[in-house]
């Protein structure tokens, strides 16, 4: 007899690869898996916004080997695609209806954690396991609200048959890179496939913050800026510069960044073959390989430093309890099962990412090889600091479209500024 089935939906994309296509093209899909010899005596509900088939294979290996432990527990899971996920997030939230587990970012974390909506995770005992950098993120005052289950990176995509082909190399600074954009720019061809999301905002804060990484100082003047005693806007100037000179050079054609998605439309971009570069997150390194682009590629580190480059990386895929959940106790239980060292591996490199985890084994997608030393040397920029008591990712993101738009970057930052003075003092 059959152990397992598949609960279809009509119009939901499931886990079969088809349906698994199909949720990757509309960006929503739900699965819903069960044992068919014993009734479930709790029902979760897992919502989250890794959708691409190859990501959502791993996550139902995950629930599924769950279920099969813990026979009396049924998990369904529902993925949105890109900002349209924590949009419905905070809908479903604020209106009651929020799912027992669901993802997080750091934006929605730091709105969820001060309405009292996150249940704490102290208790987990996988805890131990995370690296003292992640746990460093991960603890608010001696409380845990969210876990986790990947490091992702930030990268350069790299053309590398166009560059030979134009006898140029892969920039290691920013010096360099500049040189290859003006020779690119001279030959009529746009350098950079940027989105209106990450792309530079990412380049911005790599740039801006690295130093005060270095030297060990960023609490202290996140600490500051949290409680206005500094400009954020003043600490991301050197940072956005670049961008704008990007945008003024050439480099980026501002036109097409503005309307194209991150990690969506911009893959397609670089696909073509007909750009050197991309700036964008390099867990989609195995999508732009699956779409058979016909030439070799690499991602490195944003080589926008004067002596050197910068890994951008935040502690992602986050995941917390609601704790309004009627089943708080086995809700906890999943997460900590999907957080044993045996899982963040597979999903990590599932995700061709970094584990969060002690001694965690290094991402094997090909591609992203050169962000690993890097990683490993520290010599890294958190995009998303939970120091920062601010909704940084998504100002940032608006500051993007603000100069895609054509804004001056003065403007910009007073806008920034008078943003987080028109929400009173960070707490």
């Amino acid at each position: 007899m059959k152990d397992k089935g598949i609960n279809w939906k009509k119009g939901m994309a499931l886990f079969l690869l088809p349906a698994l296509l199909a949720a990757g093209c509309s960006g929503r899909g739900k699965v819903e898996i069960y044992t068919e010899n014993t009734e479930p005596r709790v029902e979760l509900t897992f919502f989250g916004n890794k959708y691409e088939p190859e990501n959502v294979v791993v996550i139902e290996e995950i629930l599924t080997t769950f279920m099969e432990e813990n026979p009396d527990i049924r998990i369904s899971y529902e993925s949105l695609k890109g900002n349209d996920y924590y949009d419905a997030l905070m809908k479903r939230m604020n209106t009651g209806n929020g799912d027992d587990i669901f993802m997080v970012n750091h934006d929605t974390a730091l709105e969820l954690e001060e309405e009292g909506k996150l249940m704490e995770l102290s208790g987990l005992e996988t805890l131990p396991d995370f690296s003292v950098r992640v746990m460093d993120q991960m603890d608010k005052d001696g409380k845990i609200y969210w876990v986790p289950t990947t490091v992702s990176a930030f990268g350069l995509y790299c053309n590398q048959d166009l560059l030979k082909e134009h006898g140029q190399k892969i920039p290691q600074t920013l010096p360099e890179w500049e040189q290859i954009c003006d020779y690119f720019v001279d030959q009529g061809i746009t350098p950079v496939i940027a989105n209106n999301d990450i792309s530079l905002k990412t380049l911005a804060i790599g740039r801006s913050f690295y130093s005060m990484y270095q030297e060990g100082t960023q609490k202290e003047v996140f600490d500051r800026i949290n409680k206005g005693e500094e400009s954020l806007g003043s600490c991301l100037e050197d940072g956005f510069s670049i961008a704008e000179e990007f945008l003024e050079k050439g480099y980026i054609n501002a036109e097409e960044a503005l309307n194209t998605k991150k990690t969506s439309d911009d893959l397609a971009l670089f696909a073509e073959g007909n750009t050197p570069f991309m700036l964008t997150g390099g867990w989609a390194a195995d999508r732009v390989k699956a779409m058979d682009p016909g030439f070799s590629f690499t991602v490195v580190p944003y080589p926008v430093l004067e002596e050197g480059a910068v890994l951008v990386i935040n502690a992602d895929t986050r995941i917390a309890v609601n704790q309004d959940s009627r089943y708080k106790e086995e809700a906890e239980r999943f997460v900590e099962f999907f957080t044993t060292r045996e899982n963040i591996g597979k999903f990590a490199d599932n995700q061709c990412s970094f584990s969060p985890l002690n001694g965690g084994e290094p991402a094997s997608c090909e591609e992203i090889q050169p962000l690993i030393d890097t990683y490993q040397e520290g010599k890294t920029v958190i995009g998303s600091d939970s120091a920062l008591q601010m909704p940084i990712w998504d100002l940032t993101a608006d500051c993007s479209v603000k100069l895609l738009s054509g804004d001056d970057l003065s403007e910009v930052l007073a806008w920034l500024d008078g943003q987080l003075a028109a929400g009173g003092e960070q707490q």
